[in-house]
């Protein structure tokens, strides 16, 4: 796995997974492939306008709303934080993040970029992408991630 930053500030994750850009694209389309590698609730309406939402860690919401979707080659949607007590001052739909599927072999290249325009956030939102990127591959890679150690306390 790869992370950098780009001139412009964006958190940027690159990532071999051996599986076809079908499969790899498969675990962003509904809540349930969603959760089954990031968060414990969401609502994931992956179409240009449909609703992204999710609570990640048990401790609050992302929200925000699909503005590309390609299939099996490209997402993107936006992304902030819920509420007067939002943990990160991010608000719903204040950082975007696109998603990239490229064939490579016989697998995907998939090349994660998060502009978040907050450079206190930059180290924060790269490492949790690595994070979650990680879990992903191994879901799409056939294996089970197990039970994410970023979760709440008391949450399963």
């Amino acid at each position: 796995m790869v992370s950098t930053w780009s001139e412009d500030g964006a958190a940027i994750v690159e990532r071999y997974i051996e599986a076809a850009p079908a499969t790899v694209f498969a675990l962003f389309e509904s809540r349930e492939a969603w959760l089954s590698w990031q968060g414990v609730d969401a609502t994931i309406e992956a179409q240009p306008g449909g609703a992204f939402r999710i609570d990640i860690r048990g401790d609050g919401w992302i929200s925000g709303e699909f503005v590309e979707v390609i299939d099996d080659r490209r997402l993107v949607f936006t992304w902030g934080w819920e509420g007067p007590d939002a943990p990160y001052p991010v608000p719903p739909g204040g950082s975007t993040v696109e998603i990239d599927l490229t064939p490579e072999g016989s697998g995907t290249r998939l090349r994660l970029t998060h502009r978040i325009a907050l450079p206190e956030l930059e180290e924060q939102t790269r490492m949790g992408w690595v994070h979650y990127i990680e879990r992903l591959s191994v879901r799409a890679e056939g294996g089970d991630p197990g039970r994410d150690p970023h979760l709440s306390a008391g949450i399963g």
